[in-house]
């Protein structure tokens, strides 16, 4: 039995997802026909209170969307150091909108107003990038899956607001974070300018990111769309998917939480791990002793059945999911431990 815990993307669809996605009436969504993607982007844009939706190929695309609608060539996006739309999308940022960032070292991925404010440019200064946009990620992916404070986020807002500059949420995994905070998507829909949700990481879906905000923005975004080659045809058999993970994937996100806790008791008893970053959600980060090299140590794994990826320096991430099951979990604890 191979344990494959390298990520929240490798699940496959359950076979009640399956039946719900050949079931699905299509058309052509290029055409805007497609009955399905209609019904997922109304039913997302519903949920958190924000005029429209569009159904894109990943959350790279739907991150990526946004910052090319809100900013201009020459522009910053303010964003955490260690954020998803910096790190791991490619130069996205510069390649396709032009623009520069402004990295700041938050808490664990978590920015906070007084950060946004200092990392605003002056106006007026023809020296300096002309400030657009603030991005936070929640839950933090290089955070160990740690999420926001709510009131610093409104927080955020003000500055923004008094600034004006907009607000992107990349909430890749914000339905993580819901579940454990309690807090509502139409929270969340009323602070935020744009929103990233990605369907294909905690909620099973095969493939598909949402990407949500106003009429005007979303038809932007669905011009910019096609121009990088996301059209889709009939793409309703996997909006079918996404439909069937928002009614019946999220409550169960909670299962996964509890999983990673107990991953991390079962390497808090092993030798060679120095430090386990708080486990908030479904992401397991553990720090190896230096003398140790973390490809190494995956690799130590992956023999024994045990599949997760480095993450820095000495760093190892594991990730819960809903194909990783207690028999799993147990058969886990008995390899790691023997």
């Amino acid at each position: 039995m191979v344990i494959d815990l390298r990520s929240d993307t490798v699940t496959r669809p359950t076979k009640t997802m399956q039946e719900a996605m050949w079931s699905a009436p299509v058309g052509d969504d290029v055409m805007g026909d497609d009955p399905t993607v209609n019904a997922l982007q109304d039913k997302a844009a519903a949920l958190f209170g924000m005029e429209a939706a569009l159904f894109c190929a990943s959350g790279t695309m739907t991150n990526q969307l946004a910052i090319r609608v809100h900013t201009q060539p020459g522009s910053d996006v303010i964003c955490d150091k260690n954020s998803h739309i910096y790190l791991y999308e490619g130069g996205g940022i510069m390649l396709n909108s032009f623009s520069s960032v402004k990295l700041l070292d938050g808490d664990r991925g978590r920015i906070n107003a007084a950060q946004v404010a200092d990392a605003i440019s002056p106006e007026g200064d023809i020296h300096a990038t002309v400030s657009r946009m603030v991005s936070l990620e929640n839950t933090m992916n290089k955070g160990g899956g740690c999420y926001y404070d709510f009131e610093e986020i409104k927080a955020v807002r003000k500055v923004c607001d008094q600034n004006g500059l907009v607000l992107h949420l990349d909430g890749a995994r914000l339905f993580n974070a819901l579940v454990e905070t309690g807090e509502t998507p139409r929270q969340f829909g009323k602070v935020f300018d744009s929103i990233s949700i990605c369907l294909s990481k905690g909620l099973g879906c095969p493939v598909g990111s949402l990407l949500l905000g106003t009429k005007e923005m979303i038809t932007k975004a669905k011009r910019f769309r096609k121009v990088m080659g996301g059209g889709w045809r009939q793409a309703g058999f996997l909006a079918a998917a996404g439909i069937y993970a928002l009614d019946n994937h999220v409550d169960r996100l909670k299962e996964d939480h509890a999983r990673a806790r107990a991953i991390a008791e079962i390497f808090m008893q092993k030798q060679e791990v120095e430090d386990i970053y708080p486990v908030d959600t479904n992401i397991v980060i553990i720090r190896i002793a230096s003398h140790i090299s973390a490809p190494g140590y995956v690799r130590t794994l992956a023999e024994s059945g045990i599949q997760a990826v480095t993450f820095g320096k000495n760093l190892v991430r594991f990730v819960t999911h809903h194909d990783f099951s207690d028999d799993q979990l147990t058969e886990m604890r008995a390899r790691l431990l023997k």
